[in-house]
């Protein structure tokens, strides 16, 4: 089925988004990791489109979609938010989500925050956010405050052409070469000399606060949607199998595929993750 490019008016930010699917089936907002944006669910979404109807968003500062303004910082609380402003934009007042590690993260902590509006919970390689320790907190802050003095120091890095671009993107992620232009396709911008990235450099700010460990259980205790959560195995080294097991045990009637891949596998090998998405549906049924 093609795929519709769409624009959502948020309060003071455009967002670009990509749909699939035709409207009359069960809305499933999906959003997308860290640096990637809506692209990372195109081969995943033409699998999925005869069942839902998909809307992918560039979360701001990615793809397509606006920065936050000048002087404005990407606080992840902030991403829960966006993805409720842009649901109320489509005019859904329940609906499913479908994540990816940072979206899924967002999803599953909206799911526990406000379980009225979520009818169904979709994710890979992500259940609630990062967290530090309680003795990190000053480095932590420290940290941000420095980086932020500095954050406009750094002349932006312009590619020759695509390939190059794709080429950086596939040894900063451990991509194919497929799965790195989808994303760099979406994710550059016309500059001097070539093309540069179009998220925003402030993005790679340190965040000035992290939730501990014991605030994202709670708040994963508070999912009351039905939920599936696909897992890369080997598991990423940044959420080991014991601390996902732990956050795995808060979440009522969770379902949980763990498949051969990287953290990109919905882009890598989608048929696997979508038959496994497909499958959790049914289950929820």
């Amino acid at each position: 089925m093609q795929v519709r490019e769409i624009e959502l008016a948020l309060p003071g930010l455009r967002i670009a988004a990509r749909a699939w699917g035709d409207p009359a089936l069960p809305n499933l907002l999906a959003l997308h990791g860290w640096l990637d944006n809506a692209a990372s669910f195109d081969a995943l979404a033409t699998l999925l489109c005869g069942h839902f109807h998909i809307v992918a968003l560039d979360f701001p500062g990615h793809g397509r979609s606006q920065w936050r303004p000048a002087g404005a910082w990407y606080h992840y609380v902030d991403y829960l938010s966006d993805v409720l402003a842009a649901a109320d934009a489509l005019g859904w007042t329940r609906f499913g989500m479908l994540g990816h590690s940072l979206g899924a993260a967002a999803a599953s902590m909206i799911a526990g925050a406000l379980p009225q509006r979520v009818e169904r919970l979709l994710l890979i390689e992500g259940l609630g956010p990062i967290t530090g320790a309680v003795d990190d907190a000053g480095k932590q802050l420290g940290r941000a405050l420095t980086e932020r003095a500095n954050a406009n120091t750094k002349a932006p890095r312009v590619f020759a052409d695509l390939d190059q671009a794709v080429a950086a993107r596939m040894r900063a992620g451990d991509l194919s070469d497929a799965a790195a232009r989808a994303l760099v396709e979406r994710g550059v911008k016309p500059a001097d000399g070539g093309l540069t990235w179009s998220t925003d450099p402030r993005l790679l700010l340190a965040s000035p606060v992290r939730y501990v460990e014991e605030q994202i259980l709670a708040v994963l205790r508070d999912i009351r949607a039905p939920t599936g959560l696909i897992v890369a195995q080997p598991e990423q080294p940044y959420m080991p199998r014991a601390a996902m097991d732990a956050r795995i045990a808060q979440v009522a009637g969770i379902e949980v595929a763990r498949l051969a891949g990287t953290h990109h596998l919905h882009m890598e090998n989608p048929q696997p993750v979508a038959d496994a998405l497909l499958k959790f549906r049914a289950a929820a049924a």
